[in-house]
């Protein structure tokens, strides 16, 4: 809780990749808020009424998650919104063409969105969703220690640029 407000003020981006993990975290404890109390909010080192806050925002997480049917996987209505609000800046600042470094680091993106989409299957997904997909994945490597190649590399620094960019544009629109 105290993350994800920090992170949803400074950078939406950051906010959105950690509230995939808060999810993530969530279905790692069965949906349970004892465990979460005991695994997560117990290392907190607050005030009790601090950590009666983080226990009653995660609570609130789980019964969202339950209602939504997202036990398994999928993301929570709230970030599937961030997707949305981001998309339609992005939008907003292709449509206008005010912003010509904003349009190129797209289209220098796109290539690696159409070859990500493509051996996904997820033409469906906004591309936004698709460029958060690709960092989450690329973080999850990385917290395994699992090897990844120099063009994957390659991809994730151009998406991680072009989502930085996005992050700034939507910080911007929404001051």
């Amino acid at each position: 809780m105290l993350i994800a407000k920090q992170k949803k003020d400074e950078n939406i981006a950051e906010y959105l990749l950690y509230m995939w993990q808060v999810e993530d975290i969530i279905r790692a404890n069965k949906l349970n808020i004892d465990l979460i109390e005991q695994n997560i909010i117990s290392k907190f080192e607050q005030t009790e009424s601090v950590k009666a806050e983080i226990y009653d925002w995660y609570k609130n997480l789980i019964d969202m998650m339950k209602y939504e049917g997202l036990e398994q996987n999928g993301h929570l209505q709230i970030n599937k919104n961030v997707i949305i609000n981001l998309t339609d800046v992005h939008l907003y600042l292709l449509e206008s063409k005010k912003d010509q470094a904003y349009i190129a680091s797209y289209y220098k993106t796109l290539p690696f969105i159409v070859e990500l989409r493509s051996k996904n299957g997820a033409n469906a997904e906004p591309e936004i969703e698709t460029c958060f997909s690709a960092l989450y994945g690329y973080l999850m490597l990385k917290l395994q220690k699992k090897d990844v190649s120099g063009e994957t590399q390659a991809a994730i620094a151009q998406i991680s640029s072009f989502v930085r960019l996005l992050s700034e544009k939507y910080k911007q629109e929404n001051k």
